[in-house]
């Protein structure tokens, strides 16, 4: 019986065989708590358990042998008090602030669901889908590539180490320079609205993130960026894709991989 909690853990134990009992919906997309890319894979809806604050009383109450929580904070006291409730895989050296690849995640997760051989073979059909799209898309070989978002409290840009920089240079991308010399410790960092210039690439890719996509592509200083400008830019408005990119398991990088890459192309083609 398993629980799994952490950031696309739950798609990454249905991927490999697996029926969760409990899961947390992050995105959240509602019903079973999983995207499009993993549609009627569970026989029975798992109890959905809250994300940042899990209910450490309706977990136990499940009485799972396993609790995954592989792609979260980090916290150790969350890890400590799930720990008491059944054996606990939680977040890994230099995985906090959920920087952990979806390559790591599967591993992991496989190993300890007792299938390790099924998560490297899954593994290795992935990469070598990046590997095909790769090899179709040569233009994309060393492109600037931002790869931003807008939330409610404004813009920010995404930096290496996380899930949606690495599915990008795994297609021949190199992240913008520029944000990457702002790099913290987070996943992400903040551009002000004065330095939107930031954003400028040879592709600039935004996710909304809780707002309507035309709160970016309507902004005028955002238009004023030189890529936009050119036409070399693109905001997913489809909340589908913009969530596959985000949720970076498994299952919903090849689903990304599907739908972003022809995106890509026709953008870079300008």
């Amino acid at each position: 019986r398993i629980v799994a909690l952490g950031w696309g853990d739950a798609e990454t134990v249905l991927a490999l065989g697996g029926q969760p009992v409990g899961a947390s919906d992050w995105l959240p997309f509602g019903g079973e708590g999983v995207g499009p890319w993993a549609k009627g894979m569970y026989d029975k809806k798992p109890e959905l358990i809250g994300t940042m604050e899990p209910e450490f009383e309706k977990i136990a109450a499940l009485q799972p042998d396993l609790i995954l929580d592989t792609k979260s904070s980090g916290d150790q006291t969350r890890y400590d008090t799930l720990k008491k409730i059944a054996p606990t895989v939680g977040v890994p050296k230099g995985g906090d602030q959920y920087k952990l690849s979806w390559e790591q995640q599967t591993t992991m997760i496989a190993a300890a669901m007792g299938v390790p051989e099924k998560g490297e073979e899954l593994i290795a059909e992935t990469e070598k889908k990046f590997e095909a799209a790769a090899k179709a898309h040569p233009e994309f070989k060393d492109k600037t590539i931002t790869v931003g978002s807008r939330t409610s409290e404004g813009f920010g840009v995404y930096v290496g180490g996380t899930g949606r920089i690495d599915f990008v240079e795994r297609l021949g991308f190199k992240n913008n320079p520029k944000a990457e010399a702002q790099a913290g410790e987070g996943f992400s960092v903040s551009v002000s609205k004065e330095n939107l210039d930031l954003l400028d690439a040879d592709l600039t890719v935004m996710t909304p993130i809780g707002i309507p996509a035309t709160d970016i592509s309507n902004d005028p200083l955002y238009k004023a960026v030189p890529s936009v400008k050119a036409g070399n830019a693109m905001v997913f408005d489809d909340k589908d894709i913009s969530q596959a990119f985000a949720t970076d398991s498994i299952l919903s990088v090849s689903y990304a991989l599907e739908k972003v890459v022809p995106l890509f192309a026709e953008k870079v083609a300008k």
